[in-house]
């Protein structure tokens, strides 16, 4: 496999890996009572049915992420990169895949708090992306 491939490889492998990262984020969230606290109906369960699918779209937004560290000369800063590009997927989350299932604008629906914790939890998945490819990735 080429340099580029492999890059692509890690790329994707850590956006799997900060979906993960995220994923438990928002599970002990909701087992701790956090997200009720704060007026948010998110406390999901903790199973491969809910964690796959996950998983699945972490890995396919770490390959967005791949542009950002693809040039030799940009691969520096890949945690703050990793949080630029984990606003993308907060954005497809919170205006077009929460309205298309009945859900609100912003997931209002489940709370007034729901974008901030949205949010979080996808700088999570983006500061677990950067981590995990500069990992990956070695020097």
């Amino acid at each position: 496999m080429d340099r580029k491939g492999a890059l692509l490889a890690c790329c994707f492998c850590a956006g799997l890996m900060g979906a993960l990262l995220a994923s438990l984020g928002l599970w002990v969230a909701g087992q701790w009572s956090i997200t009720a606290a704060a007026g948010v109906r998110l406390a999901p369960e903790w199973s491969l049915h809910w964690l796959c699918p996950r998983l699945l779209h972490g890995g396919l937004w770490g390959l967005l992420y791949y542009p950002t560290v693809a040039s030799p000369r940009r691969r520096r800063h890949w945690i703050r990169k990793g949080l630029w590009i984990a606003l993308l997927p907060c954005a497809y989350t919170l205006l077009h895949a929460y309205p298309k299932s009945g859900l609100g604008l912003l997931g209002l629906h489940l709370g007034n708090l729901t974008p901030l914790f949205i949010l979080l939890i996808w700088l999570l998945w983006g500061m677990g992306t950067g981590f995990f490819t500069r990992l990956f990735w070695g020097r």
